[in-house]
C-alpha cells in the first residue's frame, strides 16, 4: 500500500460494515481517508422487519441512522449504487441517485457489505410479471416504505396476501402481516404461504417445522406447496395450472448477487458472490474483503443470514486495520451453530439451537429484547474517536 493519505472504501453500509463505522469512531489513522457508498441515509436491521410489517416497531425503531455514526468516524458519505467493479485497477463505477451520468472511486483497500439483493430481470425469469405485480421484501428500505400503503387498503376492503417463499424470511413475513392486517384491517382476509416446492422451513430441523405448521394451522393461514410460475394483475400462478386469486402477491425468496459483480475480475462463487478466505479476504485480490449475503467463504460455507452478518463485523474491521498497517490478519471462525428465534404471530416465536428446540411467548419476548439491543447499540451516542483526524478528512460530506 503506498505512503501518504489511503484510500478505504466501505461499500455498503450492511451490519457488517456497522460495527468498521463504530470502530472507526474509537480510532481513525490520520492518514487515512475513508468513504461509504450507499444510497440511504440509515440502515434497516433486517431481523426486526417482520416486527415493523406485524405494527410492533415504527420505522425509527428499525432503523440506524448513519450520520451520527459518520460524522464521529469522519468517514465521507457518497449517495448512490455501485454500478461496477475494476478489480485490477482498484476502481469502483457508481451513480448517485437521479443521476444519468455515472462516477468512478479510486480505492486502495475495499470492503463489500451490501447485503441480499433481488435482480428485476431474474425475477422475471423465474416468474413472470413478478417485477411488475409483486410486493418484494428487497430491498427493505423500499418495502418499508410501500407496506403503509398495503395497510391503508386492507381499511377498505378485506385482502387476499399470499407470501411466496417458505424459508425465514417468508414465515416470519406471513404471520407478521396476518397479525396487523387482521387488526388493523377490514374483517375477512385472507393468508396463504406459497413454498414453490420445498416443505415449510425446509431449513429447519423436523421438530421446528413441525412447531411452524402447527402456529400456521391456528392462525388460520393456508400454505400450499406449488411453485408459483407467474404472477399477474389476477393473482399468482401455480405450477399445476392453478390461479391463486391475490390482491397482494409478496415475494420471499431467496436473493441473487449483486450484477455488478460480473466482469469486476473478483474471484466469484457459482452463484456469483465474491468468493473469500477465512479473514474474509477476495480469493483474487487481497486489498478487498466482503462480508455478509454479498459472500461465501471458500472454506466455510454458511447460510446467508443477518446472524452471520452481524458476528462477522468485528473480525472484518480488525482485518482492515490490519492490512491498512500490514499486520498480520486473523481468521473468523464461523460458528458451526447458532441460535435461530423465528418470530411466529402475536408475541410467539420459536427458538432452535442444534437439535434443540422451544416455543413460546418468552421466546418472542427474548428475541426482542435481542434485536433491540443491536439497533439501540449503534443509535446512541457514538464516542469520540481517540485518534485526530487528518485534515482532508475533517471536512468530508455527511446525511443531513
Amino acid at each position: 500500500m503506498h505512503s501518504g493519505i489511503r484510500r478505504l472504501l466501505l461499500l455498503g453500509a450492511g451490519h457488517a460494515h456497522l460495527h468498521v463505522l463504530a470502530r472507526l469512531a474509537e480510532y481513525h489513522p490520520a492518514d487515512l481517508q475513508v468513504t461509504l457508498i450507499t444510497p440511504f441515509d440509515t440502515q434497516t436491521y433486517s431481523g426486526m422487519v417482520p416486527g415493523l410489517v406485524a405494527g410492533h416497531y415504527s420505522k425509527a425503531e428499525v432503523q440506524i441512522p448513519l450520520a451520527p455514526l459518520l460524522q464521529a468516524g469522519h468517514v465521507r458519505w457518497l449517495a448512490g449504487r455501485c454500478t461496477g467493479i475494476d478489480a485490477a485497477a482498484s476502481r469502483v463505477t457508481w451513480q448517485a441517485e437521479g443521476d444519468a451520468v455515472a462516477q468512478t472511486f479510486n480505492y486502495d483497500l475495499l470492503s463489500i457489505d451490501t447485503g441480499a439483493v433481488l435482480r428485476p430481470e431474474r425475477m422475471d425469469a423465474e416468474m413472470p410479471g413478478a417485477r411488475r405485480h409483486a410486493l418484494a421484501l428487497r430491498p427493505i428500505e423500499t418495502f418499508a416504505a410501500l407496506w403503509p400503503d398495503v395497510v391503508a387498503l386492507s381499511r377498505e376492503r378485506a385482502l387476499s396476501l399470499a407470501v411466496i417463499g417458505a424459508g425465514a424470511a417468508g414465515i416470519e413475513t406471513v404471520f407478521a402481516a396476518a397479525a396487523c392486517l387482521r387488526r388493523e384491517g377490514v374483517p375477512g382476509a385472507t393468508f396463504t404461504l406459497i413454498t414453490g416446492g420445498p416443505e415449510v422451513g425446509s431449513g429447519y430441523g423436523i421438530g421446528v417445522r413441525e412447531r411452524v405448521l402447527r402456529r400456521l394451522r391456528r392462525e388460520g393461514i393456508q400454505v400450499l406447496r406449488e411453485p408459483c410460475v407467474g404472477i399477474d394483475a389476477q393473482g399468482v400462478r401455480l405450477g399445476n395450472g392453478a390461479l391463486l386469486c391475490c390482491d397482494v402477491p409478496l415475494l420471499a425468496i431467496g436473493t441473487h448477487a449483486p450484477a455488478w459483480l460480473e466482469g469486476s475480475g473478483l474471484g466469484l462463487c457459482g452463484q456469483g458472490h465474491v468468493l473469500v478466505n477465512r479473514y474474509q479476504q477476495s480469493v483474487s485480490h487481497p486489498n478487498v474483503f466482503a462480508a455478509g449475503d454479498v459472500a461465501t467463504r471458500d472454506d466455510a460455507p454458511h447460510a446467508r443470514s443477518g446472524v452471520y452478518a452481524v458476528r462477522a463485523g468485528p473480525p472484518l474491521a480488525h482485518n482492515l486495520f490490519a492490512t491498512l498497517e500490514q499486520q498480520p490478519l486473523k481468521a473468523h471462525r464461523v460458528p458451526q451453530r447458532t441460535l435461530n428465534l423465528l418470530s411466529c404471530g402475536p408475541g410467539h416465536a420459536i427458538a432452535s439451537w442444534g437439535p434443540l428446540h422451544a416455543e413460546g411467548a418468552w421466546v418472542w419476548r427474548w428475541k426482542d429484547r435481542i434485536d433491540q439491543r443491536f439497533v439501540r447499540s449503534y443509535q446512541r451516542n457514538v464516542p469520540a474517536r481517540t485518534h485526530p483526524a487528518s485534515p482532508q478528512t475533517k471536512d468530508v460530506g455527511t446525511p443531513p
